[in-house]
């Protein structure tokens, strides 16, 4: 439980605030999946199990609640207190959800001048093909960590 101690601190260094989403967000997911919680972030809550239930789905469902109780107090913990209040009534996914819709223009801005930058740059002659490799590589990764805006269920 130490490792996880220490990562929650990138939780405390890194309070959300209105212009560092995409960050807090790739913070958050780490500390969670370092406490094996991170799939509340993307599986929503399930409905309660039937009274009839078995005790193999009634634990599950349990596991999940607390799960995602955990997520959610971390969250809230790193939030400036005006993103707190309007936020502590929900899951875990669903402040995720809500978050990536306020966010999501932050989000499309970095998506599109990594694009740009990727589609743009061009290997200099005389420069090293190993760097430009690395350079070109460097931005794929960056457009595969920016999250897809959230998507609407009907």
């Amino acid at each position: 439980m130490t490792s996880s101690v220490n990562l929650r601190s990138l939780m405390d260094s890194n309070k959300l605030t209105e212009p560092n989403f995409l960050d807090w967000l790739r913070n958050l997911r780490i500390v969670l999946r370092s406490e094996e919680l991170g799939y509340v972030l993307d599986v929503p809550l399930p409905d309660p199990p039937a009274a009839d239930a078995s005790d193999e789905d009634q634990k599950v469902y349990r596991k999940h609640l607390k799960d995602s109780d955990m997520a959610t107090c971390i969250m809230l913990a790193s939030m400036s207190p005006e993103l707190q209040k309007q936020h502590e009534s929900m899951d875990a996914h669903t402040i995720v959800f809500h978050l990536r819709e306020l966010f999501d223009e932050q989000a499309r801005s970095e998506r599109f001048e990594t694009s740009r930058l990727l589609f743009t740059t061009k290997m200099t002659p005389g420069s090293s093909a190993v760097q430009y490799a690395l350079k070109m590589n460097g931005y794929i990764e960056r457009l595969c960590n920016i999250p897809p805006p959230p998507r609407r269920v009907k």
